[in-house]
């Protein structure tokens, strides 16, 4: 058997998440359809995709790594040729090289960068509806007070270093400790200038993510933003393991997974 590591990006829109779960055909997933298309140039034999992270239902990917393992020998460029003839669209292989059969794209990775796009300008823009979440400040439009950026940059700081995000992850009977530490939080003016700054995007490096973990704690951040939470509420979630959540999930259309590094 020989293996390969590949990057791959995607637009998760119509998929239901990264991982195959084989049970839903009415719902494709990024890995199956490359295992699919994996499966059409190896001719039908075994061959194995896994991934170093499972991202949401509607989340994207410009960074995801995954471990091949095919039955013949391909040089990597046309393994990366011929899985874009075949894949959609909105999935393409980036990157395709060979790499040692004890590589594992997920407990080898060190950091991972997630980006959560978000517009706040008075009228959503359209062609970027599948990729940016829309948020309006809270109340009625003519009483309400603007959506506070400073107020998330703020609480941003709350986030880096080691902590205990319990509160702010769903539960996962797999995950033995939900403790991780962020290197990278902060809110950054996104280069739109077609929307004149309406987007910007919430920035987190960290040696590890918890299932729903960027999307939490946007939502909390989304919800301060509107004045519906305070920064004293964040903090006490840090610090006390919180069953019950301080904000919804945000929606998983605006995230994406930036970067995985070994």
């Amino acid at each position: 058997m020989h293996t390969l590591r590949i990057v791959v990006a995607y637009k998760g829109t119509h998929y239901y998440g990264w991982q195959d779960l084989g049970s839903n055909e009415q719902k494709p997933t990024v890995q199956g359809c490359i295992h699919q298309a994996l499966k059409k140039i190896c001719k039908y034999q075994d061959c194995i995709v896994s991934g170093a992270s499972r991202t949401d239902a509607g989340v994207h990917a410009l960074g995801q790594v995954a471990k091949l393992t095919v039955p013949m020998d391909i040089k990597p460029l046309n393994l990366q040729m011929g899985l874009n003839a075949l894949l959609p669209d909105d999935i393409r292989v980036t990157q395709c090289r060979a790499c040692p059969l004890w590589f594992n794209p997920n407990r080898g990775a060190i950091s991972k960068e997630y980006h959560y796009y978000f517009s706040v300008g008075s009228v959503a823009n359209p062609l970027l509806s599948d990729i940016v979440t829309h948020i309006t400040p809270a109340g009625e439009p003519l009483t309400c007070d603007p959506i506070n950026i400073n107020k998330m940059k703020d609480a941003c700081q709350l986030f880096i270093g080691t902590h205990d995000f319990y509160s702010f992850a769903t539960r996962d009977a797999s995950v033995r400790s939900t403790q991780r530490t962020i290197s990278q939080c902060e809110i950054v003016l996104s280069n739109f200038s077609e929307l004149n700054g309406d987007v910007y995007s919430l920035r987190m490096s960290g040696d590890g993510f918890l299932k729903h973990m960027v999307r939490y704690i946007s939502g909390a951040l989304i919800k301060l933003a509107r004045g519906e939470l305070d920064l004293s509420q964040i903090s006490e979630a840090l610090q006390a393991r919180q069953e019950k959540k301080l904000a919804p999930k945000s929606k998983a259309k605006g995230l994406h997974l930036i970067s995985i590094n070994y």
